[in-house]
């Protein structure tokens, strides 16, 4: 297996092990799975390194993803939008906690595209996370393996992204509550 191959399956393991809100360990290889991609710079105030270094769409957005719903999804559909991706895991309280938020934020802010990426479960259970939590008029990726996890730089959750229109990120751990949501929200827009 090559060093790329290697690093997606510790990514991936380093997922699945990490607990709630906690940070994920560092790999044998001696890099986290919160690593920046030789794309993005992972700090609590992440900056993409060139945003739009291939056109108009972002490099944080060129992915491909299934909705819970069985959907594919092009994470380039929204670019030159305001975005907040909600990382989350079903079985995760502080997650549970920001579902109400999420949901009014998302409803108070329908210029703003509203993306929960789920992970570190089975399909199952994310969709009974989002059935009992309300935030079905969201778009729920399904990332079971963690690939939209590692490329926005997640390593845990509660966490969000938010991506201003122009493509730079904010990564900010959760829970966040509506004035928080708010808040940040604001920022993506003014941008």
């Amino acid at each position: 297996m090559n060093r790329a191959g290697m690093a997606a399956v510790i990514t991936a393991a380093t997922l699945t092990l990490a607990a709630c809100g906690a940070a994920a360990p560092s790999d044998p290889m001696g890099t986290t799975s919160a690593a920046p991609s030789d794309e993005m710079k992972s700090t609590d105030q992440m900056q993409s390194a060139d945003p739009m270094e291939s056109g108009s769409t972002p490099a944080a957005l060129r992915f491909s993803a299934k909705t819970l719903d069985g959907k594919e999804f092009e994470g380039g559909s929204l670019a030159g939008k305001p975005v907040v991706f909600w990382f989350w895991a079903p079985w995760c309280t502080k997650c549970r906690s920001d579902a109400p938020a999420v949901k009014a934020a998302a409803a108070a802010h329908p210029d703003v595209a509203f993306v929960g990426v789920a992970g570190l479960d089975t399909e199952a259970a994310m969709r009974e996370f989002v059935e009992s939590t309300g935030t079905g008029g969201l778009v729920h990726l399904s990332d079971e393996k963690g690939a939209v996890w590692t490329k926005l730089g997640v390593a845990q959750q509660s966490v969000f992204v938010f991506m201003e229109p122009g493509g730079d990120t904010t990564k900010v751990n959760g829970p966040l509550g509506r004035d928080g949501l708010d808040a940040e929200v604001a920022k993506i827009k003014a941008a």
